[in-house]
């Protein structure tokens, strides 16, 4: 619910006290129960689903077919997936143990943390701040979600599903600005889940500090996409442009930047102008399908990169075209961009999509080494063999090979970055064991041979390594 200032503090400690006495409750739950809770969350999810797609068209003028497949499919193929696999993955896992503790049973339990927070971003406003719910919710938590205040009309329905779905002192919202974001971090929390940036996720991470909490930071970078000499540059083009314009270009992993060999360049510019055209008409402007900026500093950030980068010798391929008072960029693409240029700078997070040239294989490799650690990377390549080079001698959160931004479909995939790009994954299995601490249990039966280790050593211990390793050979 939303307070004033004067009573936010009250309001989030009224949450956390409640909370507490559900907190062991929900950690001592089956996975019969847990299961149910998850349940009552899908069913919420598709009575509401109409309504979520209305929400974020709202927000920033989403086509709601592509909210669907991108917010809702994705958080209902979740919610599936860890239903079907809980009482697996809850299961303690028996591991082996050395000669020397002959005798005992070891094993790893896998149990809740405690009071999670999750902070939510503006760009996949449903998404974003239900899916790590799942986690948290699989792995026996008490949960506190704050929406982006970028998104009210999508706040409004997560506060009115996951109050379907829970009662307050299992998972509540908060709302408010980043007041309400930091008045949330200053308390204890046993881990914080952030989405957003760099330059935020930083100052979660030293807010986390102050209570040695544990944090997993979602954040982003600038994802490169490397184009091999062996790609079909029709179907890069294609995957390249839906993964870049998809959600206006405002996507954590959408491709930020392009590298293709130079005698290339004009023809995959070429079939990028067609594939977008294919997409959205003549006129992106009028399509249905494209959406809009999330505010007016989106906007006017964005505007700035592209104005900066022609000022400084920039070309503007195709594109270009604004509209400030509906918060319209059209889909653009630059050629010949400095190096120096603020939109090779930053994160571009909008339908901006700078493409460079190179040489060598190498060239390109080293090009994406100099630069911090992307959130993702895309290559494309019909020789699995170049594609692996890339991999080999690059690093990033995740990668693709001939396609973009679909790794984050699969639950089966651990999602998240590296250092920059982020700290932790999440994702089915993984979102599990991120909300879950692994509890290391060994259990002695009978007489143990530790008993030598204890003093008086009178030799005892050395008698009996010697004899251990002598068994060994």
């Amino acid at each position: 619910m939303e307070v004033h200032a004067e009573g936010l503090h009250a309001e989030i400690r009224r949450i956390w006290d409640a909370q507490s006495k559900k907190r062991w409750p929900l950690a001592q739950s089956s996975a019969a129960e847990r299961r149910a809770r998850l349940k009552r969350l899908g069913a919420a999810v598709e009575k509401h689903r109409a309504a979520i797609n209305a929400a974020v068209q709202k927000d920033f003028a989403k086509p709601p077919a592509e909210t669907d497949l991108t917010e809702v499919h994705i958080v209902q193929e979740e919610l599936g997936f860890t239903v079907r696999n809980l009482a697996d993955w809850m299961r303690p896992e028996t591991v082996d143990a050395p000669l020397l503790l002959a005798g005992t049973s070891s094993e790893v339990r896998h149990e809740a943390r405690g009071h999670v927070l999750v902070l939510a971003p503006f760009n996949y406003p449903f998404h974003l701040a239900v899916l790590p719910v799942v986690s948290a919710v699989a792995a026996g938590n008490v949960v506190v979600v704050k929406p982006s205040e970028k998104t009210p009309a999508t706040a409004a329905i997560i506060r009115t599903l996951l109050a379907e779905a829970f009662p307050e002192d299992e998972v509540a919202v908060i709302d408010g600005d980043a007041t309400a974001a930091e008045e949330l971090l200053e308390m204890p929390w046993d881990h914080i889940f952030f989405t957003g940036s760099t330059a935020v996720g930083k100052k979660v991470m030293a807010a986390a500090a102050k209570h040695l909490s544990s944090v997993t930071l979602e954040l982003g970078g600038k994802s490169p996409a490397l184009v091999e000499r062996s790609a079909n540059l029709r179907r890069t083009a294609l995957t390249i442009a839906h993964g870049k314009f998809i959600n206006g270009g405002q996507t954590c992993v959408a491709p930020d930047y392009v590298l293709v060999p130079e005698e290339l360049r004009d023809k995959l510019v070429g079939e990028l102008r067609s594939v977008v055209q294919d997409f959205y008409g003549p006129d992106p402007k009028a399509s249905p399908d494209f959406c809009r900026m999330v505010d007016d500093r989106a906007f006017g950030r964005l505007k700035g990169y592209i104005d900066a980068a022609v000022k400084g010798g920039a070309k503007v391929a195709f594109g270009g075209e604004s509209d400030a008072a509906t918060r319209y960029l059209a889909p653009t693409v630059l050629l010949d961009v400095p190096a120096d240029a603020a939109v090779m700078q930053d994160e571009i997070f909008g339908p901006v999509l700078p493409v460079l040239t190179y040489k060598t294989p190498q060239e390109a490799v080293d090009f994406v080494r100099a630069r911090p650690v992307p959130l993702a990377l895309y290559v494309f390549a019909s020789s699995r063999r170049e594609a692996d080079s890339v991999l080999d001698g690059t690093a990033s959160g995740g990668a693709c090979v001939n396609t973009t931004i679909f790794h984050l479909a699969n639950p089966d995939l651990p999602f998240g970055g590296v250092g920059p790009s982020g700290l932790g994954n999440y994702h089915g299995r993984a979102g599990f064991r991120t909300f879950s601490h692994e509890r290391s249990v060994l259990r002695q039966r009978g007489n143990p041979l530790s008993r030598f280790l204890t003093p008086p050593y009178a030799g005892r211990m050395n008698r009996l390594t010697a004899r251990l390793a002598r068994w060994l050979e």
